[in-house]
């Protein structure tokens, strides 16, 4: 009850102070940054009462102080704290990346690619499936020839397979769990964001030969580009990766204000050369754990945790901010089946892929429930999309980001659940990135 008081005295104040702000885009900023620290972290407190993730309190106060339910955060606020987001993301990715052992890769290596593989081919047929056998339901497909549906329904379920690092790195951090269950997720959540943009070329490649674009060549770039995107992110994660290492063996000093210069540049370089910043980072990550001495390491991911807190708050509650809550109401007959088959898709794949692999039933039977979650390369993939076909493109773009606020919120109570059966959940578990120093109020 004292939580849910902060909360409506914290919007209390919101709601005097921030016609002040008004007059600058840049003091509006800094208020809604300040507001979506306090109030995010007072409703990750309210979910931990509730035996659910903090993740999922975050997200919460994003939809309910966001442009779908109280208008705080609006969607001006959302655009201009985009950098938070880029700079969380490139976190995550670093240190998803630092997670990663070359040791442990090889151990595992094997469970992860046939689980991947079977989960993702298996989902990715289900999804198109269902929207050819939707067609007549479907936006986008009604009264279109048979090559636009098949065209546009692997488009659909190419992005629609798309996992969430974010998510899973975030709860991994929050609960400190290390066991299977949660090592195996990691390892496959990681290696699909890789898989889905190959796929995602593969059927662009494919849909623009049924369906050729009739707004210019978009996706001829994108294509072209693909090879580089993904060849050179790993180039300049390695080098990145390398000179951090070099700076913890011969420096290693204010490693709070490096860590976020790390991700900061890091990401920016991504952007200047063209590639794939995800992939770039989390290369950097990787290399840097796996060639820095014993410890340094480890010194570097807790300089990144206590820095990057606020900043991993304020990006889960704007991803809520940015969920697309009325578009859910309005085509939810058709979110639902396709929210259920994927969830099927990847219950079945993960289950065959785990015997595949021969990974113990009480792992891989729990693996699936960490993969629900969705973010990440596939809002960009959509939006691609959206610029290669204007027309019906938009309308999958809606589709995907109505089906992604559903599994955004199921997915960390999910994986939160596989966690506790697999046993690999504490009492009196302290989170790490995600736990603040925001003082009590």
């Amino acid at each position: 009850m004292r939580r849910i008081i902060i909360l409506a005295l914290l919007l209390g104040g919101m709601r005097l102070v921030l016609p002040l702000g008004t007059g600058s885009s840049s003091a509006h900023s800094l208020l809604t940054f300040g507001f979506l620290i306090l109030a995010a972290y007072t409703s990750g407190e309210v979910a931990v009462t509730a035996r659910l993730p903090r993740i999922v309190g975050y997200l919460v106060a994003g939809v309910l102080f966001g442009p779908s339910a109280l208008d705080i955060v609006n969607v001006e606020a959302t655009r201009e704290l985009a950098p938070v987001s880029s700079l969380a993301i490139a976190l995550i990715a670093f240190l998803a990346g630092a997670e990663l052992r070359w040791s442990e890769l090889r151990e595992r290596g094997r469970a992860i690619a046939l689980i991947l593989t079977s989960e993702l081919g298996i989902t990715f047929v289900a999804l198109a499936a269902l929207l050819v056998g939707l067609r007549g339901y479907v936006p986008f497909l009604q009264n279109t020839p048979t090559p636009t549906v098949i065209g546009f329904s692997l488009l659909f379920a190419s992005i629609a397979v798309v996992h969430s690092p974010a998510v899973t790195m975030a709860l991994l951090t929050e609960t400190g769990a290390r066991g299977p269950v949660a090592r195996t997720t990691l390892g496959v959540v990681l290696v699909s964001d890789v898989v889905v943009i190959m796929l995602f070329s593969a059927v662009l490649a494919l849909a623009r030969a049924l369906v050729p674009p009739t707004s210019g060549d978009v996706a001829a770039i994108s294509l072209g580009g693909v090879v580089w995107e993904l060849a050179g992110a790993v180039l300049v994660g390695a080098i990145l990766g390398a000179a951090v290492a070099l700076y913890l063996r011969f420096v290693k000093r204010e490693l709070m204000l490096f860590a976020v210069l790390v991700t900061f540049f890091g990401s920016e370089i991504a952007r200047l050369v063209h590639v794939e910043t995800l992939l770039t980072l989390l290369t950097a990550g990787f290399v840097m754990e796996n060639i820095s001495r014993d410890g340094d390491g480890d010194a570097l991911r807790h300089a990144m945790e206590r820095s990057g807190a606020p900043v991993f708050v304020v990006f889960f509650a704007l991803a809520g901010a940015a969920m697309a809550v009325t578009e859910v109401v309005a085509i939810w007959p058709l979110v639902l089946p396709i929210v259920l088959v994927r969830a099927a898709g990847i219950w079945t794949g993960c289950r065959v892929g785990g015997r595949w692999a021969r990974v113990p039933s009480e792992t891989g039977n729990l693996v699936w429930m960490g993969l629900i979650s969705q973010a990440g390369v596939a809002i960009g993939l959509a939006t691609v999309i959206a610029e290669v076909y204007p027309t019906r493109g938009a309308p999958i773009r809606t589709l995907f980001l109505a089906t992604l606020a559903v599994n955004q919120i199921v997915g960390p109570i999910l994986f939160r659940m596989a966690l506790a059966r697999g046993g690999e959940l504490s009492e009196g578990e302290q989170p790490q990135v995600l736990r603040t120093e925001v003082p009590s109020t």
